[in-house]
């Protein structure tokens, strides 16, 4: 039986860069790079949900911004139905995450040489073609 996931990712842009996080070797999908989020819990809303994730994550406040992308991807019998928020920084740029192994600053054009899991590759290509 297919298992639905909400999940919730940032975009974050900082001086035109968009920060790009690899999953670290101890979480599924080792090695790919996502936009940071996860999981929307029950009573929280998906812009709540997506505040806490990025604090835990990454230990930065962000302002949660417009929806660019939900898309669902099939990804081992789960289906991953994913939100992408524009998200601005409250606080300094992040140095260290609890579920990547490393955190790059890049413009959107180069989005695509990295790696992506599949989940987010629908917000990336939106991302690229309307920079």
């Amino acid at each position: 039986m297919d298992v639905l996931v909400e999940v919730v990712a940032a975009v974050i842009v900082d001086d035109g860069l968009v920060l790009a996080c690899r999953r670290a070797l101890h979480k599924d999908s080792a090695g790919l790079w996502e936009f940071p989020g996860g999981k929307v819990e029950p009573g929280e809303t998906p812009q709540q949900s997506l505040a806490r994730e990025v604090q835990e994550e990454l230990s930065i406040g962000v302002t949660v911004g417009e929806l660019i992308d939900r898309s669902a991807t099939t990804v081992g019998g789960r289906t991953i139905m994913l939100s992408c928020y524009s998200a601005a920084l409250v606080d300094e740029r992040p140095t260290r995450s609890t579920d990547h192994d490393r955190l790059i600053w890049t413009r959107i054009p180069a989005l695509p040489d990295l790696e992506w899991c599949a989940p987010d590759l629908p917000a990336v290509h939106k991302l690229v073609a309307s920079s």
